[in-house]
């Protein structure tokens, strides 16, 4: 039993459980905390939290391999409003406008996985540069206004209910359970690690570093294409200002659970809880009316103290276990008890 509950506090989605549970308990302990415990406001951060969870896969895939992706935000209002404008406009159907939709998102992460990979270019800039072309495409649509009552199959299709519990449950669920799988039992994600654990290494060992990068990136455009085709089912429309923040929300959720900056590490689960972490936070920060200004330096310093704890992790880690063997006092082994000294024959033992 003690050794099953040492197993289970060893858990990496431990921690991030713990800060989750102390999160809630805050904002309950907030003047709004009775609001925050109904049951239309926790469906409501559900909701928000598996759009945020499901491009939070993507980021920490690229994480892993030791790179950044700040391009989902972006990815998500052009993704939306191409949905929109090929829905609307052009009469496709949702499944086939959905399609294209998922292949273009997975185009649009290819795109930075080549410039980062092959082009030498660092993943911040390339990601950068990215975010912005992304960005003022999304512009170019409908002349840069929002697009409104895009289809009454959208929020039935991608937000009914099964077995009175909301689609999007499932989306995760499966998601996260299949992204899983890939990086424990797959050959490519366990290069991902690899490689973010050490590059020159893993190249050295025969891992195509570049392909496996690509791979990773094309990844995190797939899931922001997730991302924006739940974001356009729930509000029915797309717009170049949607998915703001999100890229911070994605990359918050993978360090808040766990997942170094630095690569090679990362538990899937953990930036699911992590998701959920973000949103509750920001949902506590909406009920109490906090002013837009102070959730951004909110999340910042949640981002800021999440690395500054990665970046530490080792030093607290033997700090903590010095503290213990000095508080805790350790037993002593009993000490061996001398063997018989075997009487020489013919010798005399009295004194």
């Amino acid at each position: 039993m003690r050794t099953n509950i040492s197993r289970l506090l060893r858990s990496p989605v431990m921690g991030p459980l713990i800060s989750l549970f102390v999160v809630s308990l805050i904002v309950l302990l907030t003047p709004q905390g009775p609001r925050f415990a109904q049951l239309d406001n926790l469906n409501n951060v559900a909701l928000q939290a598996s759009i945020v969870a499901i491009i939070a896969i993507g980021s920490t895939l690229v994480i892993v391999t030791g790179g950044i992706d700040l391009s989902p935000g972006s990815a998500v209002a052009l993704l939306t409003m191409i949905m929109a404008t090929l829905i609307k406009f052009n009469g496709l159907s949702l499944p086939v406008a959905t399609l294209i939709v998922l292949l273009l998102g997975a185009v649009m992460g290819l795109l930075n996985g080549i410039l980062a990979s092959y082009g030498r270019i660092p993943s911040f800039i390339v990601t950068l540069a990215t975010m912005s072309i992304f960005k003022g495409t999304a512009f170019l649509f409908n002349n840069g206004s929002p697009i409104f009552s895009v289809s009454p199959e959208l929020e039935p299709f991608f937000y009914g209910q099964l077995f009175s519990v909301a689609l999007p449950f499932y989306y995760v669920v499966v998601l996260y359970t299949v992204a899983w799988v890939f990086l424990q039992y797959t050959t490519t994600g366990r290069e991902i690690y690899a490689i973010g654990g050490n590059e020159a290494a893993a190249r050295l060992s025969g891992i195509n570093v570049n392909r496996t990068r690509l791979v990773a990136f094309t990844i995190a455009g797939l899931t922001a294409a997730i991302g924006s085709v739940l974001m356009t089912a729930r509000l029915n429309s797309g717009s170049p200002n949607y998915g703001v923040g999100f890229e911070l929300a994605a990359i918050g959720a993978a360090v808040v659970g766990g997942a170094s900056l630095a690569g090679g590490y990362a538990h899937i689960y953990s930036t699911m809880v992590g998701a959920l972490i973000i949103v509750v936070v920001q949902n506590g920060l909406n009920l109490n009316a906090v002013p837009t200004s102070w959730q951004q330096i909110t999340l910042g310093i949640i981002i800021a103290l999440a690395v500054f704890l990665d970046m530490w992790r080792a030093d607290f880690g033997r700090l903590a276990r010095r503290l213990w063997l000095r508080l805790v006092p350790q037993r002593k082994a009993p000490a061996a008890a001398s063997p018989p000294v075997a009487a020489i024959p013919g010798q005399d033992k009295s004194v």
